[in-house]
């Protein structure tokens, strides 16, 4: 595997190294029945950790040094905290406080009461960021995320610098807009989106409701197209679908996209400013695997967005959507490189 690094400040020029391991149609209302018990370990995590945090009970994993600077772990859609499973010992090992959440609709996170909404808006995702922060008194945090975990972190470095130290972002700057979801393009992209088209109807909920290990997998093999997971990889994450709202906030944050659902008021503060595309300013890093088979943008689109510090780096040897998964080393090095620009 290699990296090659592109400097902002130099225009998109590559520079090869070796990576190197530091030791959317209404807003769908309740759960839904889970078809087994959500996951209550994290296997060489150990037990996880429970923190009340605005409208979740949130299961979060942690690991390293009570003291040490915090870094925060964002997983996407359809994986879960495992994708951390090598990245995080690394960085505990060179003492920082790890700490990765389960995202709304994931795992052992539960809403705390069952008259909220479901909803998976990317306001709403990055607003449990800010409260999972609050509810831990961590005042400041070095974030790395991708996919879903991306934009999150993207979204609370834009609306929230102050409390992001620097920010790894797989795929690079993944704030959307609804006005920018009802523009066509071009027939080859569309394709790519499918089964965002697919959760817009009622069969696609009953589907993805019937069948969510399945379509994960699928997902997870036309996103990674080169990455040879095992069933014991996938299972230790796909237990994480059995949230009874997993399904119910999947559906919404793809009918959000499309303009097919409505929000809440009390995020639309934070969308309205979203909606302008604010820069950010953070020291960044941003990564992507050269096999990535899932939708995302070209390096060169979105680096203008970003006016502070800043890397690209392309991920060589068939890496693929699942960067922090599929390739470890070169992420822990990220981190750490980010915390240091």
């Amino acid at each position: 595997m290699h990296v090659k690094t592109n400097f902002s400040g130099r225009g998109l020029l590559r520079i090869a190294l070796a990576a190197a391991l530091v030791t959317q149609i209404g807003l769908p209302g309740h759960a839904q029945s889970a078809p087994s018990t959500p996951v209550a370990k994290a296997d060489a995590w150990g037990p996880l950790k429970h923190v009340h945090a605005g409208v979740l009970d949130v299961a979060y994993a942690e690991m390293g040094p009570a003291d040490g600077p915090v870094v925060i772990l964002l997983h996407g859609w359809p994986y879960d905290i495992h994708s951390y499973d090598q990245v995080a010992p690394a960085l505990a090992a060179k003492g920082y406080r790890v700490l990765v959440p389960y995202a709304r609709g994931y795992g052992d996170t539960h809403f705390l009461s069952a008259d909220t909404v479901r909803n998976g808006e990317p306001a709403a995702l990055a607003q449990d960021v800010i409260d999972f922060m609050d509810a831990l008194r961590i005042k400041r945090a070095v974030f790395g995320g991708f996919d879903w975990g991306a934009r999150s972190a993207d979204i609370v470095a834009a609306l929230w610098p102050e409390r992001v130290k620097a920010l790894v972002s797989v795929s690079g700057y993944l704030i959307g807009t609804q006005a920018a979801g009802k523009a066509p393009l071009p027939p080859k992209a569309e394709y790519q989106w499918w089964y965002q088209f697919y959760f817009a109807t009622d069969r696609g909920q009953e589907g993805y409701a019937k069948n969510r290990r399945d379509f994960a997998k699928l997902i997870w093999q036309l996103a990674s197209p080169k990455w040879n997971f095992d069933d014991a990889t996938f299972e230790r994450s796909a237990a994480a679908f059995d949230n009874p709202d997993h399904v119910a906030i999947t559906i919404h944050n793809y009918r959000w996209r499309l303009d097919l659902a409505k929000g809440e008021t009390r995020y639309a503060p934070l969308e309205t400013r979203l909606a302008q595309l604010p820069k950010i300013s953070v020291p960044t890093i941003t990564m992507e695997g050269d096999a990535n088979g899932a939708p995302h943008p070209a390096p060169e689109a979105y680096a203008k967005q970003f006016t502070g510090k800043y890397q690209f780096r392309l991920i060589e040897g068939g890496i693929g959507h699942n960067l922090p998964q599929e390739a470890p080393q070169a992420f822990t090095q990220a981190v750490i490189d980010a915390d240091h620009l």
